[in-house]
């Protein structure tokens, strides 16, 4: 081998080692303490659904619950390893501490420096890390997103097949984690185009002959691209097929229900999806400016090192070098299209929307530390102080910033002025009182739990078993996540003086401060602690028997 094939190969073993390492500092950043911080009421409902769907067997697309893919993946996490939050968490965490892996497959179109880069800020960026550490499916679409583009990547720069089908896998992987997957798609066929038109603009691409060669690509790879097709249709009829359980009707495994079975996978989730995402929009939508000033300034809030970085490389590159590099368009128009276009199809504000820019943003983030550290180091082999200065204050800044939003909002419990918390997050942990639950419930004969009070009342036990649940049912969240952990009959009345009616001493009884007092005075052996299940205005007091 030439001495500068040997120089190749060792600078492609020390980049990816080093990729290596930022995978291994963002899985232990994502895994330490993951189940110290209590069930977000979100979390506790697609927490609770997959329990019933362990116990029953039976589950089916829910639009307004999510995708499907966390609630059929951790369905096996807990049958194998047991039911906790940490166990809830532990999909989404592993997906995003492993997500720098992916910045390999995006080697031949970027320098190794930027590569390390960009390996850097998927490890360590302050939303991506928060909500790897969240049972919810942002991550995961981040996770399949950059998986699907990096893999297409491949198959232009190496014509590999493999690449191709993994690329559409990763599609349909998207598509099975969130909603948003929809308009991810969406702004990556804008920016697409107007990555495009930049091209064209500069005279670079030919819109005719962009469109003759791409259709005798088409041609000569129809049947590796129908092969992708059944490849993505299998995905999805395997994550949005509904299971039976023990019953007859229609599910994934009842070959006699197969056409059905199709039916619903695919007309029928789409049917659920439009109604619940489009039509219900129509007559209860939001008015869309104070959305997109209140996201542009979470965005700034806890992301301004990564959006100031992308902003700064996207116009340099644009306006400074010439513009030649489409990957870094591709990815800056699809973060200004997720500003517009996220704020505009969500349902509610909340801070993990930011998620879907930040990906965008992550790419053209890394471009900027590396140009950055590319200045510093020029400044040095050229003695500037000048510079070498600026660029350490800059990241210096830019540094303190990011450890500031890590060190406050991602480890520690949660409190009303963190960025990343949204409202319906427990402030405080929830185990100690799972645990002396458990030993009230050994001790008892009665109901496990009883709710007391109208918030919380449900006119039959067995409704809360299987979806559509009551509102009822909602504001006890996310308790009914940790009772059924352990497998707790949970009933509820109406108001304080019906507890005489229940069958039996109940282990655990659950009631407001409007009716704290009148449940205390009927009990007699039981200790009240008090909890708050938001981060304002949402304490309920919990009574265990002694």
């Amino acid at each position: 081998m030439t001495s500068r094939g040997d120089a190749a190969r060792s600078r492609f073993d020390r980049t990816t080692l080093a990729v290596v390492a930022f995978a291994v500092v963002g899985l232990v950043a994502r895994l330490a303490g993951l189940g110290a911080r209590a069930f977000h009421w979100d979390e506790a409902r697609v927490g609770y659904w997959t329990l019933r769907y362990l116990d029953s067997g039976a589950f089916e697309y829910r639009p307004v619950a999510g995708g499907t893919f966390l609630p059929l993946v951790n369905r096996h996490v807990f049958a194998l390893l047991g039911a906790n939050d940490f166990t809830g968490r532990l999909v989404v965490a592993l997906a995003g501490g492993l997500l720098p892996l992916v910045v390999l497959l995006y080697r031949t179109r970027l320098r190794d420096d930027e590569t390390l880069a960009f390996a850097l800020v998927l490890a360590l960026e302050p939303v991506l890390l928060y909500y790897s550490r969240f049972a919810r499916g942002e991550v995961l679409l981040t996770a399949f997103s950059l998986l699907a583009i990096g893999c297409f990547l491949r198959v232009v720069d190496t014509g590999s097949r493999r690449y191709l089908y993994a690329g559409v896998a990763a599609v349909g992987l998207a598509l099975t984690t969130s909603g948003f997957a929809a308009v991810t798609l969406l702004c990556w066929a804008l920016a697409a185009f107007l990555a495009f038109d930049h091209l064209r603009v500069r005279g670079d691409a030919n819109p005719v002959a962009t469109a003759e060669r791409i259709w005798d690509d088409v041609v000569s790879w129809a049947t590796p691209l129908a092969r992708s097709l059944f490849v993505l249709l299998g995905v999805l009829f395997v994550f949005y097929a509904p299971r039976a359980g023990d019953d007859e009707s229609v599910g994934l495994w009842n070959l006699s229900t197969l056409p059905a079975t199709v039916e619903s996978a695919f007309l029928g989730s789409f049917r659920k999806f439009w109604s619940v995402r489009v039509d219900y929009r129509e007559t209860n939508g939001h008015e869309l400016l104070p959305y997109l000033v209140d996201y542009a300034e979470l965005l700034v809030t806890v992301s301004l090192p990564v959006l100031a970085l992308a902003v700064g490389a996207f116009f340099y590159d644009r306006y400074l070098t010439g513009g030649r590099r489409p990957l870094l368009h591709f990815f800056g128009f699809w973060a200004a299209l997720s500003l517009l276009l996220v704020p505009m199809l969500a349902e509610q504000f909340a801070p993990w929307l930011a998620v879907h820019t930040v990906t965008a943003l992550t790419l053209p983030a890394a471009l900027g530390i590396a140009t950055l550290a590319r200045v510093g180091r020029t400044g040095l082999e050229r003695d500037r102080a000048v510079r070498v200065g600026a660029v350490a204050l800059v990241s210096l800044v830019l540094v303190a910033q990011v450890g500031g939003v890590v060190a406050t909002n991602v480890y520690g419990q949660p409190g009303p002025d963190d960025d990343l918390a949204q409202y319906a997050q427990p402030s405080q942990p929830l185990e100690p009182m799972l645990e002396n639950a458990s030993a009230a419930m050994e001790r008892t004969n009665g109901p496990d739990v009883v709710y007391v009070g109208d918030a919380f009342y449900t006119l039959n036990a067995d409704s809360d078993r299987q979806p559509p649940v009551s509102d009822a049912w909602g504001n006890r969240l996310p308790l009914p996540w940790y009772f059924e952990r352990l497998d707790a009959r949970q009933t509820s009345v109406e108001n304080p003086n019906e507890l005489v009616m229940v069958t039996g001493e109940p282990a655990v009884v659950v009631t407001d401060r409007e009716t704290r007092s009148q449940v205390a005075r009927r009990l007699e052996g039981y200790e009240s602690t008090r909890y708050e299940l938001g981060l304002w205005n949402r304490e309920v007091f919990v009574f265990v028997k002694q």
